[in-house]
């Protein structure tokens, strides 16, 4: 499956099951070793660079209301 097919089905689920969902998904990035944490550190790093450089970033205030929106 691609992330957004994987996306839409976990949005579907009851809040429980998404809730369990998303602990067991931070709890998985805790076994990362330090090598694949600074690697998927910089790719980060690497997209926030192409969005700005491209104008695609916004801003804080913007990305804290549109999570905000999407929790509630």
């Amino acid at each position: 499956m691609d992330f957004p097919s994987i996306e839409k089905e976990a949005l579907s689920v009851q809040t429980m099951e998404r809730a369990r969902l998303a602990a067991a998904l931070l709890q998985s990035l805790d076994n990362l070793s330090g090598e694949e944490t600074e690697r998927l550190w910089a790719e980060e790093a690497e997209r926030r660079n192409t969005e700005w450089d491209s104008r695609q970033a916004i801003p804080f205030g913007n990305a804290v209301r549109e999570a905000r929106s999407r929790i509630a």
